[in-house]
Formats: structure tokens, sequence, C-alpha cells
């Protein structure tokens, strides 16, 4: 801007219409150029869904039906039981576009045998993430964004520090199963938890997504131990 001033001064008067150009289309071109840099910037500022629950108020009993939370809570529970390692990602308000794009697109209805299929060791969509919105398995093999997070556990791997990563960015729950543990975790707003078993996933999946308490699980845990056999009670 100096410059800017002083060629008009001592009458550098094409110098001066360049730096004219370039004071209107300097700004766009530097959003243009740092807009990855600028985004980060913005999300680690604005959450990204506070927008949204404003303009979308969506009802939490309409994100996921009681066999969609079912299903999910028996496939876990044979993937623990098996420790075979699995991390779904659920979506409540904000979308998952971007990161179910960097997947396989599958837009299936979800199902414990399909969800355990796809963590199986010898499928090529194993190693990744699945998305989940509503009733729909939306993409398998999905990379996410890890999580920087001084407060975790040390040794955790990848797999958690995504499920932790996508909750920090996005408004969504994270179920993670360790390979070498069997264990089952759920995480939700950056804060990763270990769970004591699979009836404790199936109270937080009715309540974040359902709205329903432990009055409505009774019928669920039922419902697994009729379909699966083998799903430790």
């Amino acid at each position: 801007m100096f410059v800017y001033w002083l060629s008009a001064k001592v009458g550098f008067y094409t110098l001066h219409w360049v730096l004219e150009k370039v004071m209107y289309l300097g700004p766009a071109a530097l959003v243009i150029l740092f807009f990855p840099e600028l985004r980060t910037a913005v999300e680690g500022f604005v959450p990204q869904t506070s927008l949204l629950q404003r303009l979308v108020p969506l009802k939490i009993d309409e994100r996921a039906e009681a066999r969609t939370v079912e299903e999910i809570v028996a496939a876990v529970a044979e993937l623990a039981s098996d420790s075979v390692g699995a991390l779904i990602v659920i979506e409540k308000v904000a979308p998952l576009e971007e990161c179910a794009a960097n997947g396989v697109q599958l837009h299936a209805t979800v199902s414990a045998p399909l969800l355990e299929s796809i963590f199986f060791e010898n499928n090529p969509l194993h190693d990744g993430a699945v998305i989940v919105r509503g009733d729909l398995i939306l993409a398998a093999a999905c990379r996410l964004p890890l999580s920087a997070s001084k407060t975790l556990d040390p040794h955790v791997h990848m797999r958690h520090r995504a499920a932790v990563g996508i909750t920090e960015a996005f408004d969504c729950i994270s179920i993670v199963v360790s390979e070498e543990r069997g264990t089952i975790s759920i995480a939700s707003d950056g804060v990763l938890r270990r769970l004591s078993s699979h009836t404790e996933l199936r109270t937080i999946l009715n309540r974040e997504l359902r709205n329903i308490e432990e009055e409505g699980t009774n019928a669920g845990k039922n419902n697994v131990r009729r379909r699966r056999s083998k799903v430790p009670e």
C-alpha cells in the first residue's frame, strides 16, 4: 500500500495501475490460495453444526430406527467378542459428505451381517471407517482426521485417534472396537470413553439417536440374544 501511494506521488502511472488492480484482486486471490488453512482455522473457532442446529432442528427420534440401533449393537458385540477392529461413525446433525466421499460408496441398509463383513480382515474395505446416516451405511473405508489431543492415552492407536478426531470437527458419534483388546469405546465431542459392554452402547445409542432411556433397551437386549447366540451378555 505504501508503494501504491508512492507511485502516484512520483508519477509512476503504470506501476500505480498494476498495484491498483492487485489491491482489488489481492484479497480474493489470498482466499483462494489459503482456502484449506482458512477453513481449518474457522473450524477451530466455530463448531460446524451450530448454524445447522438453528436452521434445521432435527428431531432426535428421527435419526435412526430401533432396528438400526440393534443391528449396530449386535455387530459391535460380535466384532468385540472376536477382537476384530472396527470404526463406525454415526451422523447426528452435521452431514459427513466430505468424509464419505473419500471412501467406497455403499448406500446400503444398516445390518449386522453387512457391518461384520465390512470389517472382516480379508475384506478390502475393512481398513477405514464406516459412515452411517440414519438407517443407511453411506460409505466404507473412509479416511478420517486424526486427533492431536494431548489428553488421549498415549497407548491408543490410529483407529481411536480417528474416532476422536472426527467428533472434534463434526457433531457425530464414533464407535471403535479395539483389535488388540476386544474392547468397545465411544467418542463424542472429542472425548473418548471405554464402555463396559455392548449393553451400555445400546443405552447410549438409544439416548443419543432415539431419545430413549433405559426402559427402551430391554426388548432390544432380548432381540440381540435371539439373533446372536455368541454375543456375551
